[in-house]
């Protein structure tokens, strides 16, 4: 068990997954959810944040609820993107340790267990999964890779794999963090710019099956452009000292 950690009526691991129109994928998501978390032996919770959507969600997370003891709601009352869900699920998680997962499936829950374990036995803050192997089509594949090495360029980073859902991380990282439009892609690049180890380990990856994906190309390539642009203002700008109290 991690030192910070002290009491076992404390909520130890909150699970958010921000969705919008993945209801023939949510029944699936959190049953895999509470059978990769059924041998926690601490109290968890998973928040399912509805971005406002058009299809069956609402009516199918009220009967979720009813067989979910540990699933919380959040609903956003206009579209507002992924990484604004993402915040106010970050915001209103009450675990020691946040894991974070996209709602489509294709990330394995089963994954997560393993991704805490990694971070509770090492002097890291944040775990990154990464989809080293991509069940993806083709142009989505090519955009993510071209992506990632533009990101990486300007941002002077090594990141793998940057926008994968899949991450588990300590509840300090997101304390001090300011989330903007598409800084969701950034996280470990933010929390590192806090001071915070960051860590990435092979998770595996899922076709989907259900849903439509909300992410083309002019999405991955020219928007996280532009977001790169910001990050990297933001990584010179940032204030760096070390301050000392005299003593008396």
């Amino acid at each position: 068990m991690d030192a910070k950690y002290q009491s076992a009526g404390e909520i130890y691991l909150s699970v958010v997954a921000p969705a919008h129109n993945e209801s023939e994928n949510l029944p699936q998501l959190l049953a895999e959810i509470a059978k990769a978390l059924a041998a926690l032996q601490h109290p968890w919770e998973i928040i399912i944040v509805d971005d406002s959507s058009t299809d069956d969600t609402s009516r199918l997370l009220r009967e979720l609820k009813k067989k979910y003891a540990q699933l919380r709601v959040l609903s956003l009352q206009n579209r507002s993107g992924q990484t604004a869900a993402l915040d106010a699920g970050l915001r209103r998680a009450r675990g020691a340790f946040i894991a974070t997962l996209d709602a489509d499936l294709q990330n394995d829950p089963a994954d997560i267990p393993r991704l805490l374990e990694i971070l509770v036995s090492k002097p890291c803050g944040f775990v990154n999964g990464w989809r080293a192997d991509r069940r993806d089509p083709w142009i989505r594949l090519v955009s993510t890779r071209v992506a990632n090495k533009v990101r990486n360029w300007l941002t002077h980073e090594r990141i793998h794999d940057s926008g994968c859902g899949l991450r588990v991380f300590r509840r300090e990282c997101v304390d001090r963090l300011k989330l903007f439009n598409g800084m969701h892609r950034f996280l470990p690049t933010l929390v590192k710019m806090e001071g915070f180890e960051v860590v990435e380990v092979p998770v595996n990856h899922r076709p989907r099956i259900a849903g439509k994906a909300k992410y083309g190309v002019f999405n991955r390539l020219f928007k996280a452009l532009r977001d790169c642009l910001a990050v990297r203002w933001m990584q010179r700008r940032m204030l760096r000292y070390e301050c000392r109290e005299w003593e008396s």
